[in-house]
C-alpha cells in the first residue's frame, strides 16, 4: 500500500453538510455496497452511463447515479473467470475489520449483479457457457444467457462511506469497467415503473449538468483524473470518510 495521505477536501465537506443529521438517533453501521460505472472509450471523448432514478423512491428521487447497490449472500458462491488485479485487491481489503480476497471478490460480483437488475446488462464472458449452477436472485439471467463474470475485466476507482448518524449509510467501493465487457443485454428492465426510469450515455461534461448526488459528482471528478493519467489499474484509490466531524480523504 502507498503511504497514507489525510487531507481536508471542500467537496467532501460538501457532502458531510449535504444530509441533515437526525436528532437522538444512533450511528448506523454502513452497508457494504458497490457501484459499477461503465465507460465507453471507442470514441474521441469518453462516455458514460449513467441511470436516473424514479422519482417516488426514498432515496435519491429523480437524481442521476451509476447503478448499484447493496452486497448479498449469494454474490460470494457466484462462479467467474479471471481474477481481480492484484493492485485492485489491496485496495479491497485496507480498512476493513477483517479483510480477505473472497470479500472483496463478493463486492465486485455485488457490482455486476446490481447493474444487471438495474440495466438489464450482464458483464462478463460468453467463450465458455453459463455456469451449471448460480446463487438465488438475479445471477440466474447469467446462467440463461451462457454469461461468467470476468473480475479481470474490473478496475477499483474509489471508496466512500457516509457520513455517522444518517438514516441510511454505505460504505461504497466504486468500480469501473469497459463497454466492450458487456456479454448480454437484456430488454425491459429499465422504464417508467422501473428503478432506473432511463438510461443515458454521456461525456463527463454532460454528466455534470445533469441532477447529480454530490458523491457521484467527486467520483466523476476522480474518474477524469484516472482517464487523464491512462486509466492504469495501479492508479491510487481515494477513500472518502468523516471522522470527529472531518471530512478526510485517504488514499490507498
Amino acid at each position: 500500500m502507498d503511504a497514507l495521505v489525510k487531507t481536508t477536501n471542500p467537496v467532501t465537506s460538501a457532502l458531510a453538510e449535504a444530509a441533515p443529521i437526525p436528532v437522538n438517533k444512533p450511528r448506523i453501521r454502513p452497508f457494504d455496497s458497490a457501484t459499477l460505472i461503465v465507460i465507453d472509450r471507442t470514441g474521441r471523448t469518453p462516455k458514460l452511463l449513467m441511470g436516473k432514478r424514479h422519482a417516488g423512491l426514498k432515496f435519491m428521487p429523480g437524481k442521476f447515479v451509476f447503478p448499484g447497490g447493496r452486497i448479498e449472500p449469494g454474490d460470494a458462491a457466484m462462479p467467474v473467470v479471471g481474477a481481480l488485479h492484484p493492485r485492485a485487491e489491496q485496495a479491497l481489503m485496507a480498512h476493513v475489520a477483517r479483510p480477505s480476497p473472497q470479500r472483496g471478490r463478493a463486492l465486485a460480483l455485488a457490482a455486476i449483479r446490481e447493474m444487471y437488475e438495474e440495466t438489464g446488462i450482464l458483464f462478463g464472458s460468453r467463450a465458455y457457457g453459463g455456469p451449471e449452477r448460480v446463487p438465488n436472485g438475479g445471477w440466474e439471467a447469467f446462467r440463461q444467457h451462457g454469461v461468467l463474470p470476468d473480475l479481470e475485466a474490473l478496475q477499483v476507482i474509489a471508496r466512500a462511506i457516509t457520513p455517522s448518524k444518517r438514516a441510511r449509510r454505505f460504505d461504497t467501493r466504486f468500480f469501473a469497467i469497459d463497454r466492450r465487457a458487456i456479454g448480454h443485454v437484456t430488454d425491459g428492465v429499465v422504464g417508467p415503473e422501473s428503478e432506473l426510469v432511463e438510461l443515458a450515455w454521456v461525456t463527463l461534461t454532460q454528466a455534470r449538468a445533469l441532477d447529480l448526488p454530490i458523491i457521484t459528482r467527486i467520483i466523476l471528478a476522480d474518474l477524469e483524473d484516472r482517464l487523464a493519467n491512462g486509466f492504469a489499474p495501479e492508479l491510487p484509490v481515494p477513500f472518502y470518510y468523516h471522522r470527529s466531524g472531518r471530512s478526510i480523504c485517504e488514499r490507498l
